[in-house]
């Protein structure tokens, strides 16, 4: 039996990185993924000849000499990928139903000031204060700048410091308050929790500069793959890690569902921490620590309506709208009942084969996994006629909002898929279909910050749960999960060496 230096658990971003980043440096590494194809929110399908993304929709900060430019030229990532720039006037469009402006959001920080000082032009100074806490932010945290300085948790205060108060502080503009925490969705965003650097985090990578893959993110995924494979690394398919094993209280295996052993040094779990601790038997963890992961809370889900277009009936859109029935950006915990969804996020893939006009949509509406507990025990294509019926039902909620904002949209339809959260849960393996995994909390942010070393010496995590979910936040969790083997100051010098 081969003994692997590396086994690690999830083909999603973090792994790949993960097994990609170790592999170049001699490491054996095992790869194994659950379903038959990798990527985890990375993947793509494909319906009526049209690609839909399943979880990457654009990527932030990859124009020259950004951060995440650099990462992926490290990765082997830039010249191997199609990308398409947004655009830079408005990559990102904020809407309501009842205001007829469209709030832009442009590319660069004095751009996005100037253009939204073209709707607010008495904020000058919110704005500039907004932009500044936000490359503050970004500053203090050094892997978003590839330094190999430590982050000091207890001298930021905004870990303590919420989106939802700062917002209010800067302006007395309700609208612009509004505006600028519009883009919410990328992060599931709730008052009295969500903590500042979070949103700074995220959105200042976006404003940096905003890219679409063309034809599908899951390209990154195979150049990753390939890569790994080159470097004599092994990916399994369809081998679900079932349990660890233990020796003398070392952890020396994994147990995979179909009864295969695969032993190793080391291990990395890119999958939820709850997910993992679930595989370790209980006299090799303390209560303490099981229970911690186990409580914390997870970010919601959504439901998700992939439209296929009539040929030329829509054209394609180089931005996300992002649109409000009411006047309530935040993340909704209410039911989806009659008066769901109180917004929407509509995306237009970009295609190789389709310019002028969009093939596709996807549209987005905040669900809660409670909304479809009923069904939570059933799986992929047996859920039964009731639940399709229900699927039915909230495809119509959501076809009727985005009539709404555009009229004549269900004339442009030739075909209309969805999904619920757990059919995001099935495919992607995240926990009760959670978007962004462990739901930071600014109430108290030690407690939901995630260490990628576990209690167990030779059991690491990455994942979009270390550091930030997103394409940037999961690739910093990855190098901050390798350095715990290969030294941070190693790995950052050979990332920004690379060219």
């Amino acid at each position: 039996m081969k003994v692997f230096d590396i086994i690690i658990i999830g083909s999603g971003l973090g792994g790949l990185e993960s097994a990609l980043i170790l592999s170049r440096e001699g490491y054996s590494v095992c790869v194994l993924e659950q379903h038959n194809q990798i990527g985890g929110c990375l993947q793509n399908f494909t319906r009526d000849n049209c690609v839909f993304d399943t979880g990457i929709h654009y990527i932030g900060s990859l124009d020259d000499g950004q951060v995440l430019n650099q990462y992926f030229r490290y990765f082997g990532l830039m010249n191997k990928i199609k990308l398409k720039r947004m655009d830079s006037e408005a990559f990102d469009i904020v809407n309501f139903a009842n205001d007829p402006v469209e709030y832009g959001y442009a590319m660069g920080h004095e751009n996005f000031i100037r253009k939204m000082m073209e709707y607010f032009p008495h904020e000058k100074d919110a704005l500039i204060n907004y932009i500044s806490k936000m490359k503050q932010i970004c500053d203090h945290f050094p892997l978003y700048n590839l330094s190999n300085k430590s982050l000091h948790l207890n001298e930021l205060e905004f870990f303590r410091d919420n989106i939802d108060v700062y917002l209010k502080e800067i302006t007395k503009n309700q609208k612009l308050q509004k505006v600028l925490a519009g883009t919410n969705s990328l992060y599931a965003g709730i008052p009295g929790k969500t903590p500042l650097y979070v949103h700074a985090l995220v959105n200042n990578s976006f404003i940096e500069s905003s890219w679409r893959v063309v034809d599908g993110s899951s390209q990154i995924a195979d150049v990753l793959a390939g890569q790994i494979i080159d470097n004599g690394g092994t990916i399994q398919t369809s081998a679900k890690a079932e349990k660890f094993i233990f020796n003398n209280k070392n952890l020396t295996a994994v147990k995979l569902a179909n009864g295969e052993i695969i032993e190793a040094r080391y291990f990395i779990s890119s999958i939820h921490p709850a997910i993992t601790i679930s595989m370790i038997d209980e006299q090799y963890l303390r209560n303490v620590y099981r229970q911690r992961i186990n409580n914390l809370e997870n970010t919601t889900s959504n439901f998700t309506l992939y439209v296929v277009f009539k040929p030329e009936s829509f054209e394609y859109l180089n931005h996300n709208l992002y649109y409000f029935k009411g006047d309530d950006v935040w993340m909704s915990e209410k039911k989806a009942d009659s008066n769901w969804p109180e917004n929407f996020l509509l995306i237009t893939p970009a295609s190789s084969h389709h310019e002028k006009y969009a093939c596709n949509a996807t549209i987005m509406a905040y669900m809660n996994i409670a909304d479809v507990r009923e069904w939570e025990n059933t799986a992929v294509g047996k859920r039964g006629q009731d639940y399709l019926e229900y699927k039915q039902q909230k495809t119509e909620q959501v076809l009727d909002a985005v009539e709404h904002r555009f009229p004549g949209f269900r004339q442009t339809i030739k075909k209309v898929y969805s999904s619920s959260p757990l059919t995001y849960r099935d495919y992607t393996g995240t926990k009760d279909g959670s978007l962004y995994g462990i739901l930071k909390d600014c109430n108290d942010p030690l407690k939901t910050l995630i260490s990628p070393r576990t209690k167990i010496p030779n059991l690491f995590l990455t994942g979009q749960n270390i550091i930030l979910h997103g394409v940037l936040g999961v690739t910093i969790g990855a190098v901050t999960t390798c350095s715990e083997l290969l030294g941070i100051e190693y790995l950052t010098e050979k990332i920004k060496s690379s060219s």
